[in-house]
């Protein structure tokens, strides 16, 4: 990871046609635009790729959860249930919509624990968000059932898992809507960039109109100046060179996912010589992205010794512990209920504190990630990058 790695004549083609109609807006100037469509092809290429019925593309992975989440009607008072160890944007998105999340713990697959899921559904609860971490699966097919199972909605957060299957299955069409990240540094990128995907129609249709004001987009893809309203929505459109990118970046994600697979294989041998370690859980190899190699030591002193090891030989392995973008205990300004609102929404209202979220409330997602240690997989790695970290992996496995 990520898709830059393979930036090249594709993506300039593709982008250089759109520059050619001078028509940037993905809606409109049918008589500038030579044809060119590459947002809607970008969306009807993506569902042919996921196996998905519909796709709706947005300006990012956070405008996807958004949008998805009023798809499903979430608003105020509401609950959405997702996991402690994710990016901020899947709770972000929650706040945002005046819902209130709720945390669960992970497990072995660094993912959602289906069993503390349980013990968190409540009579608030109105969707469920498990995240495919470091692109790899989550317990999805046990995740749906739990849900099913209370009549909840399930928004599969796939932006780190593009590519990615179970079961021959990609990721992000177990739940009623997947969604995925186009950002920098993922698999695929746009440089910004977000996809919503479902085989509901109708949900497609609801996410198609509140990510362009509420527009109808009756006469699709044609003018927007003459269709009704049915409700208010916002603007997360993505435009024609981002849509045009992703088209180029979408023909080369097999080869990107099977690039990563050797590469973390590679990896994954050195690693495997530390004693004592264990990796994270990847209950379908041939699925998995192929993103991040992970692995644990058993306990913290022994992670720590590694850790330093690694350092100091210049490949340094991310310490989710000490991340503040996606481990919750580290998410200061959530759990502070810090906001630039003057009346303190959404942590307040009326005057009243909603909710308020205890540091030490996910024990064993800090033991599991205290433990642990990871590596971005690279698309193209280097003789001199593969040598350098196997390398580093060996003398920390001299240390025990």
């Amino acid at each position: 990871m990520p898709g830059f790695e393979v930036f090249g004549e594709e993506e300039k083609q593709e982008v250089m046609q759109v520059l050619e109609s001078g028509v940037l807006f993905r809606y409109g100037f049918e008589d500038q635009r030579q044809q060119q469509w590459k947002v809607r092809q970008f969306e009807e290429a993506f569902a042919r790729y996921t196996g998905a019925a519909h796709a709706q593309a947005v300006t990012s992975g956070t405008a996807a959860l958004k949008v998805a989440l009023i798809a499903l009607g979430v608003g105020a008072g509401d609950e959405v249930i997702t996991q402690g160890f994710t990016f901020v944007a899947t709770w972000e998105a929650v706040l945002d919509c005046g819902a209130v999340p709720v945390f669960t713990e992970i497990d072995g697959t660094l993912n959602m624990d289906p069993q503390d899921l349980e013990k968190k559904i409540g009579p608030k609860t109105k969707a469920i968000i498990p995240v495919h971490m470091m692109g790899a699966p989550a317990r999805i097919e046990e995740i749906v059932a739990i849900a099913g199972r209370h009549g909840i909605p399930v928004l599969e957060d796939t932006a780190q898992a593009a590519g990615a299957r179970l079961h021959g299955r990609h990721l992000g069409t177990f739940g009623a809507i997947g969604t995925f990240s186009f950002d920098s540094v993922k698999t695929i990128t746009t440089g910004e960039g977000g996809m919503c995907i479902t085989n509901d129609k109708a949900l497609w249709q609801r996410m198609d109109q509140y990510h362009d004001h509420g527009h109808d987009h009756l006469p699709n893809p044609g003018g927007r100046g003459g269709e009704g309203r049915p409700f208010i929505g916002f603007n997360y459109r993505m435009m024609e060179i981002q849509g045009a990118i992703g088209l180029a970046q979408l023909a080369k994600l097999d080869s990107i996912v099977a690039a990563q697979q050797r590469n973390k294989a590679v990896l994954r041998e050195a690693a495997a010589a530390i004693p004592g370690v264990e990796f994270r859980e990847v209950f379908d190899p041939a699925g998995d992205s192929a993103t991040f190699l992970t692995f644990l030591l058993p306990d913290k002193a022994k992670a720590d010794a590694v850790a330093a090891v690694l350092r100091d030989a210049g490949v340094p392995a991310i310490r989710w512990s000490e991340n503040t973008w996606h481990y919750y205990p580290r998410w200061e300004h959530l759990l502070d209920g810090k906001t630039p609102c003057d009346d303190g929404w959404p942590f307040v209202a009326h005057g009243k504190r909603r909710y308020i979220y205890d540091p030490k409330a996910l024990p064993n997602t800090v033991a599991l990630l205290e433990r642990a240690l990871t590596y971005q997989v690279p698309v193209q790695l280097t003789q001199e990058q593969q040598d350098a970290i196997c390398t580093a992996l060996a003398a920390a496995a001299r240390i025990f």
